[in-house]
């Protein structure tokens, strides 16, 4: 189908349609106001489904751990374990972790957080900005804070958190002893 449209074409065309469409991916592979790894993230509120709500920068000084999921993604229940882990272990003393859920219904986010017995402040993201803001095209995505509210690093899908090459990337990545 594609080589009869393109042998209908001039030319110029193909080379404008090439063009056009060379940078498509590129265009889809960044969400709306995305913050890049290095770059600060902005001041919001959040709107809290196991915590009282507050504001991103209640969180400076410390470094920060952020993981956005959804109650009806498999990857994030996957790794959703090793996360509380993580929390119960160094959560609040070299650095805090906290979850952003960009499900639709509050029930449903509050149902996933009671079934994993999650202990760590949790958020939910109604108007997707801070799911924008962070990058989160796809699930799960956790992000390393510094202490100022850099970007240190972005990192899709499941993971073990609590494992040991995960603790090593953190401790390297947000210059804390584990």
């Amino acid at each position: 189908m594609i080589a009869s449209v393109l042998s209908g074409m001039k030319k110029r065309e193909v080379l404008l349609a090439c063009l056009l469409f060379a940078n498509v991916p590129f265009a889809w592979a960044k969400t709306p106001g995305e913050v890049p790894v290095g770059g600060v993230l902005r001041d919001v509120s959040m709107q809290g489904i196991s915590a009282p709500s507050r504001r991103l920068s209640d969180f400076r000084g410390k470094p920060l751990l952020i993981n956005v999921w959804a109650s009806w993604c498999g990857p994030c229940r996957q790794e959703m374990g090793s996360l509380e882990r993580l929390s119960r272990r160094y959560g609040g003393k070299q650095f805090n972790v906290i979850g952003i859920s960009t499900d639709d219904y509050r029930d449903r986010a509050q149902s996933f957080i009671k079934t994993f017995n999650i202990t760590f402040s949790n958020f939910i993201d109604h108007e997707l900005f801070l799911e924008n803001m962070l990058g989160a095209e796809r699930l799960p995505l956790t992000l390393l804070i510094d202490a100022d509210g850099r970007v240190l690093g972005k990192y899709y899908g499941a993971k073990e958190w609590d494992g040991p090459q995960a603790l090593s990337l953190i401790a390297k990545t947000m210059k804390v002893k584990l």
